[in-house]
């Protein structure tokens, strides 16, 4: 089984995850563009368990449809590293792509909040875009 390690940019938090990821995919809302501090937010969704090394600040907020996401970040670098969503899938989490310093990981196959894609980001051939989230 595939193993894989996301870091923070200090190297201070780490996330290990086994597997293929469920589903990697794009979120455009402004919370996220505001989070990242980009255009969005690349995410890739993976069921547990895994391993978190190191220490993390947290920070909850409620989606539009009323879900409750606690988001984990580096209190020394200010890295956004993961995510998991109160009350779904207790065992999974979501993972910042970029964390895992791979220019190989697998592509987006879902976009949401693309009513909220700046007009310039192009998407890759394949990947389903909904204008809000489907769920």
């Amino acid at each position: 089984m595939t193993t894989r390690t996301a870091s923070c940019h200090c190297g201070q938090l780490r996330i290990q995850v086994q597997g293929e990821p469920r589903i990697v995919g794009l979120c455009h809302c402004l919370a996220c563009q505001q989070r990242t501090g980009s255009v969005f937010a690349a995410l890739a969704g993976f069921a547990g368990p895994y391993q978190v090394y190191g220490t993390a600040t947290e920070y909850v907020r409620a989606g539009d449809q009323g879900a409750r996401f606690r988001f984990r970040f580096c209190p020394v670098c200010g890295t956004s590293l993961y995510h998991t969503e109160e009350g779904v899938e207790r065992d999974g989490v979501s993972v910042a792509v970029g964390a895992f310093a791979d220019p190989d990981f697998p592509p987006p196959r879902v976009s949401v909040y693309d009513c909220r894609r700046h007009g310039w980001v192009q998407l890759p051939p394949g990947v389903t875009a909904y204008d809000k989230d489907p769920a």
